[in-house]
């Protein structure tokens, strides 16, 4: 623990230059009189670093004195290679750690460059956030120790609970590895042969088998996911046309994505949209737009949201249960 904390100090300083025991107490999360400790051990083991007293003093490395503590270790590689993940899913994975010392590595690393200091780092004026809006992350299982699981490259035993049902089954599955898309994490796995997408929050539990995983040949991890998105995101068949008011055009796009198609109108208080859908039945999520919604065709599509209709009337009607 000590020797993460020194080399921490390390880093500090060589991004910063000079800073203050109080500074450097807060960020290390230790006293004022352990930072002093710690500056004294790495002195007398013939690091460049010395205190400064006074108002303006503190701790500091000697001028021109670089230490060449930015080389990333085997974990800190495969934290970093693992992109485009936030705060929340580095901590599911237990990567908060190791990707915190590797950007430390990197933070000290770039203040010696030329150049560095008269512009913002990118890392500062770019946030990522892979987290959807009001986002539920809850998992019956635990997402680092099933992604450690994985490495080993065996079939899974799985408990799963399909949607919409309200057992689990139990399956035997030729597991690719783990997908998260919009704060949703996914195992991506052959069942019998076919890819399929499990999500973890239906997963209720998980064996890992003594056969070797039993892959198609050719497929990966990103084609067979590649593929599962292409599939779930095709627009559909059935073209459904409506009227919708304008002002929910902007919520519209963000909720249908790809299925919303041909807008006309848009400079009137109604504007008409045609939404493509697998089937007719997919007419039901048009139901969360309200009254802002008028669906015209086909006849199936509108009688089908009549019916619906008709039913949440029935189900909020004034009388007393």
């Amino acid at each position: 623990m000590r020797a993460s904390r020194l080399l921490h100090l390390l880093l500090l300083l060589q991004t910063r230059r000079r800073m203050t025991t109080t500074e450097l107490a807060e960020r290390l999360e230790v006293s004022r009189r352990t930072v002093l400790r710690d500056v004294e051990a790495l002195s007398a083991a013939g690091v460049p670093v010395y205190t400064e007293r006074g108002r303006h003093g503190g701790v500091a490395l000697l001028p021109g004195a670089r230490i060449d503590t930015a080389r990333l270790d085997p974990p800190e590689l495969e934290a970093l290679s693992v992109t485009g993940l936030d705060e929340r899913l580095l901590a599911r994975l237990g990567l908060t750690a190791v990707h915190e010392t590797a950007a430390r590595k990197i933070a000290a690393r770039q203040a010696g460059m030329p150049g560095e200091g008269t512009r913002a780092r990118l890392v500062d004026v770019v946030l990522v956030e892979s987290t959807a809006w009001l986002a539920d992350e809850r998992t019956e299982v635990d997402v680092a120790e099933l992604a450690e699981a994985l490495r080993h490259r065996r079939r899974l035993r799985i408990r799963y609970r399909r949607s919409a049902e309200a057992r689990t089954a139990t399956l035997v599955v030729d597991p690719y590895g783990l997908v998260v898309k919009a704060g949703r994490w996914y195992l991506v796995a052959d069942d019998g042969g076919a890819g399929r997408l499990f999500a973890l929050e239906r997963l209720a539990a998980y064996e890992l088998l003594e056969q070797k995983v039993r892959l198609r040949a050719g497929q990966t991890l990103r084609t067979v996911w590649t593929a599962l998105r292409e599939h779930t995101e095709t627009a559909g068949q059935v073209e459904v046309t409506a009227l919708l008011r304008t002002s929910r055009l902007d919520l519209a796009r963000r909720i249908l994505g790809a299925r919303l198609g041909e807008v006309r109108d848009t400079g009137r208080t109604w504007c008409t949209v045609v939404v493509r859908y697998p089937d007719v039945e997919s007419v039901r999520q048009l139901l969360q737009f309200g009254d802002h919604i008028e669906v015209l065709g086909p006849a199936a599509a509108r009688d089908r949201v009549r019916t619906l209709a008709a039913d949440l009337a029935a189900r909020h009607s004034s009388r007393t249960r």
